[in-house]
């Protein structure tokens, strides 16, 4: 064991770890930039998929589209490989252990999203089906609003998170004026994704109360209920802010990361 644990930590400490952090959060930024994008040509009247899939529907079909998705897949696999080292031989309270291997769970999927798509084609993401068979369960009209609620509070919090700056002790901050960009690309994109997240969370809780799964919604979705509201093109305009500010935010971590 004691070997194990030794290996663990030489690799948390490796070269091969740091460029699986910093890659794995280049991609999601690519992610979010191109799901931005996405939503940008929704509020100027197109017809795009602002999801994670119509991302990498939308990537998958650029030049070289198929290797660059083969790229992004392994940038997520590694970040979750570091995220486990992070887990295990971490120096951190055992909660923030059990967020990283949670981390590595949600980039595991990424990376299996993205091969599934490669190998099998684009996929419109529905939220309203899975939510119908939780809600036949018993007990699952609570057990979808406490989902709804959590990710409600995760986006707030985020957003919190963004405005205090407490992200700020992650990095290896640079000095001068690009210091400031970094505080204030931060704070725009994780005030914007935690407002993003906890749109998606506010449509779930509505599918819960009302017992009705078609409610349920996806990010596509939401960013195209957002536009059928009152002002609903400043709403949007508003929402791709946000993704590409997060979508910027992820590239200035990549860089200064403290890993």
């Amino acid at each position: 064991m004691a070997s194990i644990s030794t290996a663990a930590r030489k690799a948390r400490r490796s070269d091969a770890a740091d460029w699986g952090a910093r890659s794995g959060i280049v991609a999601r930024g690519l992610l979010w930039l191109t799901v931005g994008i996405l939503a940008g040509n929704i509020a100027l009247g197109g017809h795009d998929q602002a999801d994670k899939n119509g991302a990498l529907s939308a990537l998958k079909e650029q030049p070289f589209g198929k290797v660059l998705l083969v790229v992004v897949a392994a940038a997520f696999a590694a970040h979750a490989g570091f995220r486990v080292l992070e887990g295990a031989v971490g120096k951190s309270e055992w909660y923030k252990r059990a967020w990283q291997f949670s981390r590595a769970v949600i980039y595991l999927f990424l990376a299996g999203s993205t091969v599934k798509l490669l190998m099998s084609g684009p996929k419109k993401e529905n939220a309203s089906k899975p939510t119908a068979k939780v809600l036949e369960w018993p007990g699952g009209q609570w057990l979808v609003a406490a989902v709804g609620a959590a990710i409600v509070i995760t986006g707030l919090v985020m957003a919190v998170r963004g405005v205090r700056q407490d992200f700020t002790d992650k990095l290896d901050m640079p000095g001068g004026e690009m210091r400031t960009v970094v505080e204030r690309v931060g704070m725009a994109g994780l005030v914007g994704r935690g407002l993003v997240y906890s749109l998606v969370g506010y449509f779930l809780v509505q599918a819960a109360v009302s017992f009705d799964p078609k409610k349920a919604k996806g990010l596509d979705a939401s960013l195209k209920t957002l536009a059928a509201q009152p002002y609903g093109e400043v709403l949007l305009w508003a929402a791709v802010a946000c993704l590409l500010s997060f979508a910027a935010w992820s590239f200035l971590e990549a860089r200064y990361r403290d890993v």
